[in-house]
């Protein structure tokens, strides 16, 4: 399946309140994609998916990321020494102290400092090449139904890694990416902070490889256990 074709899928069968997000790591010797503007203003990458998902597009150079824990995180810079040592995270009031948040940078998932030049983010019907993640912003109810997708054709169960901070980056890009399977987080207070993200929505990044099998899995799901849990409102 295309992309646009994809999109629309998930958009019909899940009713998604915004449109599924694709994003691209654009590592060093690789060629940027045509079709993309820089934004006018340095944006997070949180930011830059919210955005997204109301149908903006762009491609964001180092220089342009403003926020330096997700930068870092994505490849894009050098972790600065405050955020290792913890003393960043720990000013802001979520852990009691630096050793605790540098023990959350510690274990985080990231990729090789500079390995990559920039990220390119926009809604996934509008990529004509193949993303690394694709991020979907909505309600829990919303989000399950990629649980029994992910599980419909070999089943087992679903592991989830999250943290206070970098939802969109770390939990939503970078886990889906490295581990190859979906992940999913509650937000952060970066994203909840910074975006318009509300309150009663919460993220979830499918790698691109899995997308179509998803999908094909949604769509086998739709007319049968979905139609028969969903609670109409109104």
């Amino acid at each position: 399946m295309k992309n646009v074709e994809l999109s629309e899928k998930l958009v019909k069968i899940l009713n998604l309140r915004y449109e599924p997000v694709a994003v691209k790591l654009i590592k060093k010797g690789q060629h940027l994609p045509e079709g993309f503007i820089e934004p006018a203003n340095n944006i997070r990458h949180c930011q830059s998916i919210m955005r997204a998902r109301k149908g903006e597009s762009f491609i964001i150079p180092a220089e342009k990321h403003a926020c330096v824990v997700g930068a870092s995180s994505l490849g894009l810079v050098t972790m600065p020494p405050k955020v290792k040592a913890g003393e960043f995270h720990a000013n802001i009031g979520l852990f009691e102290c630096a050793d605790a948040a540098a023990n959350m940078i510690s274990q985080r998932f990231e990729l090789e400092e500079n390995s990559t030049i920039a990220t390119v983010v926009g809604p996934l019907k509008d990529f004509e090449f193949e993303p690394d993640v694709v991020v979907l912003v909505d309600v829990p109810e919303t989000l399950y139904w990629l649980v029994p997708a992910a599980t419909f054709f070999e089943g087992g169960r679903q592991a989830f890694s999250t943290a206070a901070f970098q939802a969109t980056c770390v939990d939503s890009t970078i886990i889906p990416l490295l581990t190859v399977k979906m992940n999913m987080s509650l937000g952060c207070f970066g994203c909840r902070r910074s975006t318009d993200i509300k309150n009663d929505e919460m993220i979830a990044g499918i790698p691109y490889v899995n997308l179509e099998k998803m999908v094909e899995a949604l769509e086998k799901i739709h007319e049968g256990p979905m139609q028969k849990a969903r609670k109409k409102e109104g």
